[in-house]
């Protein structure tokens, strides 16, 4: 395939921005669509799965390649639910311009400065499209002045609208001077826009004469500057990440998208102009005479193909029949078929140049984050940071046998989507399923059942509580039974005490005199672990405390491992039933990010899960609640999340500490446990 240049670029946003219509918009308007694929119509390009569909809205990275006016062009589409922020951090590793789209009636949400926080990481070039202005309550000029507080990049509008709300009837381009109507048809800018446009082009010239010394001279002797002194400028200006462009538009109503599509070929960094990378202690330019380097950002599974993992070639070239080195594996990869991807259609080629992004098939130990390489290469690029799953369920199969089945779809899962993960935990005998919300979870289980053919039922996971003692005491275990011929007998004394949190178990002995001999102290301490972890109060294990054997007796003849094993495992009883065990239950850190709106609701709302506030802050225009919370009471919370912030907050969530549950909710759980018991 020859091609003058590659442009990889991404759509990224808060949920309902408008990011598929506008990656829908961009495939029709340039061409590689003969119809405008709409959400709302099913017919989108790049929702394509069957529970986006039925939902109407993306949980996947959608991918298209296509060309147009001679460049190839890469359009990643990315889901806003925080729920799915594995799939854009993904995308995010495959692009080399990210677009980030504000619906202009919500304004800068907490999605949108996520992304951005993620975006400048990886130092990208970033364009700001502020989507929706038809909508009433639109405010094009509000947002721009919002984004100037987010980042420090000079914002530089191309485009401001014609019109508002009701009005918007197309954009009046800053560069070109004209205005562009729905479908980017040309017309003359309107009389009363004419004054205003003049004032974003002196703003234009102001932001190119900030980044560039020659420029900045001449506009300090007042000297008058083109425009057209500017574009190469604030070209070098978008790749360096000091200006990020601004553009308006109604991608429904296919207004603005043109100009979006020009920003794109003319001020976009080409793939291959992209800084030099370093792997192997090697810095390498992204041509294609470089050493073969691919990164592998996205794995799907499909029925016919199995899986297919997105590559994008960051150096040198692959074809089909190379052999290649999975140097994150420490294994070879042979070339198989290689695929450029348009939603559901792919097209065979043999070979990707430097830049270039393409699904390879029946790799055999290949997932998502993995580098390959030619056989010179022997370093691997940083792995994709995906967030740790926030919430955990238990899954039950609805029909019995389907165990193994389960265990495979789910490994496959696993792999499309690395922050999904399962596992069996034998404490609590349950088949447990976490992820980044209920929504991430209820997708899992949808795919499950279509793709591979079993259903499961959701239940609350067991908590693992703990139980421990909150003084010191002691107390004997006397082992004593005679059954003709040899007997049995085993006799000591424990102390068992508090240890601070997080200590867990330890054993001593302080036997003196040989009151017990040294051979039979392991079995002492066998016996002592294995009762501690069998509980008192409602079986859970014991742990911080610590457990001396200090005194006891033996027999030269009955004495036996088994009977000090039985004689320890009494003592742990004995002290137990002195009344001072207590139960532990753990306590999760939580993190809410939320449009100040929201705070007080968040707040109360933690504090109703018998929550404590540890903490506030601002991250940029969000603010961030900090608490520790019972992990008893946060069960389906970001369901309530989304209703109280109307979707516009998202949460993390990991284990921090054990601590001593209320007298009255102890007396609960106890209760509760023997009833499912009978």
């Amino acid at each position: 395939m020859t091609v003058m240049g590659i442009r990889n670029i991404g759509l990224f946003g808060h949920a309902s921005s408008g990011k598929t219509t506008i990656a829908d918009a961009f495939l029709f308007l340039a061409g590689a669509n003969s119809r405008f694929g709409k959400v709302s119509d099913k017919t989108s390009v790049f929702d394509c799965e069957q529970e986006e569909i039925d939902r109407g809205f993306s949980l996947n990275l959608g991918l298209a390649t296509f060309i147009y006016k001679e460049l190839n062009i890469n359009l990643i589409d990315t889901p806003g639910y925080s729920d799915f922020i594995g799939e854009a951090l993904s995308g995010i590793e495959a692009i080399d311009c990210a677009v980030l789209v504000i619906d202009a009636t919500s304004g800068v949400e907490v999605g949108t400065e996520r992304f951005l926080q993620e975006i400048e990481k990886k130092k990208l070039p970033v364009i700001f499209f502020i989507n929706k202005l038809k909508k009433e309550n639109a405010d094009y000029f509000n947002i721009l002045s919002t984004l100037k507080e987010i980042t420090k990049k000079g914002i530089v509008p191309f485009t401001i609208p014609i019109g508002e709300a009701g009005t918007f009837s197309g954009v009046a381009d800053v560069v070109k001077n004209k205005a562009f109507m729905a479908e980017g048809k040309e017309a003359e800018i309107p009389a009363e826009l004419k004054e205003k446009v003049v004032q974003y082009q002196d703003r234009l010239i102001e932001a190119a004469a900030d980044t560039d010394e020659k420029l900045m001279n001449k506009y300090v002797e007042g000297e008058k500057i083109e425009l057209s002194e500017c574009i190469e400028v604030l070209k070098r200006g978008v790749a360096s990440g000091s200006v990020a462009i601004c553009l308006a538009g109604d991608a429904l109503d296919l207004i603005g998208i043109n100009s979006l599509i020009d920003v794109v070929v003319e001020f976009i960094p080409a793939a291959r102009m992209r800084p030099d990378f370093e792997i192997d202690g090697k810095k390498l330019k992204r041509q294609d005479d470089s050493p073969f380097v691919g990164y592998v950002f996205k794995t799907v599974v499909e029925p016919h193909l199995g899986e297919i993992n997105y590559m994008k070639v960051m150096s040198g070239k692959v074809q089909s029949g190379d052999i290649m080195n999975n140097t994150t594996k420490s294994t070879e990869e042979k070339v198989n078929q290689i695929y450029l991807i348009k939603g559901k259609d792919k097209t065979e080629v043999n070979q990707l140049t430097s830049g270039m992004i393409g699904g390879f098939v029946k790799l055999k130990n290949t997932q998502t984050g993995d580098t390959l390489t030619s056989a010179d290469i022997k370093g691997i690029l940083p792995a994709i940071d995906f967030p740790a799953p926030s919430i955990s369920m238990a899954v039950v199969p609805k029909a019995m046998g389907d165990e193994e089945k389960i265990s495979n779809g789910l490994a496959r899962l696993h792999d499309e989507d690395p922050t999904f993960t399962f596992s069996y935990d034998p404490e609590v005998k349950q088949l447990i399923i976490s992820g980044l919300g209920e929504l991430h979870l209820d997708t899992v289980l949808l795919r499950l059942k279509r793709k591979y053919g079993v259903s499961v039922e959701l239940t609350k996971p067991k908590i693992k509580y703990r139980e421990t003692v909150t003084k010191k005491s002691e107390a004997q275990g006397k082992y004593k039974k005679q059954t003709g011929g040899h007997g049995q007998y085993g006799d000591c004394w424990l102390r068992v005490e508090p240890l601070e949190r997080g200590a867990g178990i330890e054993f001593a002995e302080e036997i003196f005199g040989g009151a017990i001999p040294s051979r039979y102290i392991p079995s002492v301490e066998k016996g002592v672990r294995e009762a501690l972890e069998q509980g008192y109060l409602a079986g859970y294990p014991f742990t911080d405390m610590k457990v001396t054997v200090f005194d006891g007796s033996y027999h030269p003849v009955d004495s036996s491992d088994i009977a000090f094993k039985i004689a320890a495992s009494m003592a742990i009883k004995s002290s137990a039933e002195k009344g001072n065990v207590v139960l532990l239950e753990p306590i999760n850190e939580v993190e809410v990010y939320v449009p100040e709106t929201f705070m007080g609701d968040v707040i109360g709302d933690l504090n109703s899960r018998r929550g404590k506030i540890v903490g506030m802050e601002a991250v940029g225009k969000i603010q961030k609640v900090k608490a520790l919370v019972p992990a008893a009471e946060m069960y389906k919370y970001s369901t309530s999340l989304r209703s109280m912030t109307q979707g516009r907050g998202y949460f993390n969530m990991k284990f921090h500490h054990y601590e001593e549950v209320p007298r009255e909710i102890t007396k609960r759980i106890v209760e509760e446990l023997k009833k499912a018991d009978k």
